[in-house]
């Protein structure tokens, strides 16, 4: 922790996986259902997907979104659905890198000031807190093959639950559809169910537990079987719990943050979203929260545990068949997990492996992008842009490189198709590195706008959203 206001924030993350339904992929239009896509891991191998092209000659279509949200696009039944909060007056402007208010808190320091002083400056120049804004909360349904807005719906009006750190945003939550119904989710605010045509079937309201600092909310819901999974680490009282899709009814719900007497983390807040693990053995609901991994059944019991990740983890569990990955959180290490485990999996001081744990590599972590599996690699992004490349089998380091000596920071989470890997920068530069155990940077793609979302991936087509606008570009 450089400093206490030193956030891990989860911003919304997209991604694609080819398992998603049979048939001939490109014949078909395929759905990007939810945040980080189906499987959320990012390959699209057969889609024929953009891998170079221009702002100016290869721009399908694009809509200036109003307000901000680093809500990630999804995808389904031709419509493209993204949320967005607008405020009454102009918010504070977006910052990129995660210095967040450390920079200036040194800045007040030398100049003597600390205390509530130093909190008020911070709050004033970094933080939109309930009692400055007024926000209008709207979903927002685009057509997929002309870019046309087909409608916006609030879901929400008046002052927040909580602040958010002009890092995040206000709807950062990525919203996740069933193919009939969009269920959104505002952390520590509620649920609403929209249908396609716009109309608010149902809403749920949630309890306001305070985030660490003020720093805003970012996990995204999950969709299993009828039931909306929502994870709320906060600083009172964190929960796993589930809602019925049709009526949203709270079906049940696992309290967490119970820490045993001197364990308990200097912060209890987390900004990563769960993740459905159909493994050879079960079907798994894997969660990362301060300190520790956590995995449940279906009806939220608690099936085992791994502890020694970082505080206030960003980057999210993910899956490859039987290999669990869990990034441990910069500087934590790195986890590849075998199915059937129960109770405590944690490795002992001297271990690297158990029972459990296939293999496990110190420091080998992120900090905000969610790692990728491709072609037996498993590739790392930092948000200071050091990318590096590990065996998925041993987790040997193939490479571990700086991809932008300078002027590049990282939230969005790598994709990869045709032998390429692909991150984009909060800059708006898209760069190109070939996939394989040598590191070779092949292009870069010029966006110009700031970007912290993900893409969507579909057959020929990549959908982004930017700061300003969503937009869509093509393939051939």
């Amino acid at each position: 922790m450089r400093s206490s206001f030193h956030l891990p924030f989860v911003v919304v993350i997209c991604f694609l996986s080819m398992s998603m339904s049979g048939g001939d992929l490109l014949g078909q239009q395929l759905d990007w259902p939810q945040f980080r896509g189906p499987d959320a891991n990012p390959v699209g191998d057969q889609l024929q997907l953009p891998s170079n092209w221009s702002m100016t000659d290869d721009l399908e279509w694009s809509l200036d979104i109003p307000g901000r949200g680093w809500s990630s696009p999804i995808v389904s039944n031709g419509k493209v659905f993204v949320t967005t909060v607008l405020s009454d007056k102009e918010m504070k402007p977006a910052q990129t890198g995660t210095t967040y208010s450390n920079d200036y808190v040194a800045e007040l320091t030398a100049l003597g000031i600390t205390g509530e002083e130093l909190m008020k400056m911070v709050q004033e120049r970094d933080f939109e807190m309930p009692h400055e804004v007024n926000l209008n909360y709207a979903l927002v349904c685009i057509d997929l093959e002309s870019g046309k807005l087909e409608w916006q719906r609030e879901y929400h009006q008046g002052k927040p639950p909580g602040g958010s750190h002009r890092k995040n945003s206000f709807s950062s939550e990525t919203p996740v559809t069933d193919g009939e119904k969009v269920f959104v989710l505002a952390g520590n605010l509620g649920l609403y169910a929209f249908d396609f045509s716009g109309e608010l079937v149902w809403k749920k309201n949630l309890s306001n537990h305070p985030v660490y600092l003020d720093f805003g909310t970012g996990s995204s819901p999950l969709l299993v079987d009828g039931k909306l999974i929502v994870l709320n680490d906060n600083e009172e009282a964190s929960y796993l719990a589930a809602f019925r899709t049709s009526d949203g009814e709270e079906i049940w719900r696992a309290k967490r943050g119970d820490f045993a007497e001197g364990e308990r983390p200097m912060q209890a807040s987390s900004w990563t979203t769960p993740f459905l693990w159909k493994n050879s053995q079960r079907t798994e609901i894997v969660t990362i929260g301060p300190t520790r991994l956590t995995s449940y059944d279906l009806d939220g019991n608690e099936l085992w545990f791994l502890k020694g990740l970082r505080m206030g983890p960003a980057a999210s569990p993910f899956g490859v068949g039987d290999k669990l990955i869990v990034n441990g959180g910069a500087p934590q290490p790195m986890y590849v997990i075998r199915p059937g485990a129960t109770g405590d999996i944690t490795l002992k001081n001297d271990e690297s492996t158990n029972e459990f744990i296939e293999w496990s590599r110190p420091r080998a972590t992120s900090y905000i992008p969610t790692p990728l599996v491709y072609e037996n690699g498993l590739y790392i992004l930092n948000d200071n842009g050091i990318f590096t490349r590990l065996d998925l089998a041993t987790g040997e380091e193939s490479y571990k490189e700086r991809i932008k000596t300078s002027g590049a920071d990282f939230t969005s989470s790598p994709w990869a198709a045709d032998g390429k890997i692909f991150v984009a920068s909060e800059q708006g530069n898209v760069y190109v590195i070939r996939a394989g155990e040598k590191y070779e940077l092949l292009e870069t793609i010029k966006i110009g706008e700031m970007a912290m979302a993900s893409p969507a991936l579909l057959p020929k087509r990549l959908i982004f959203r930017t700061d300003k606008r969503v937009f869509s570009v093509k393939g051939s």
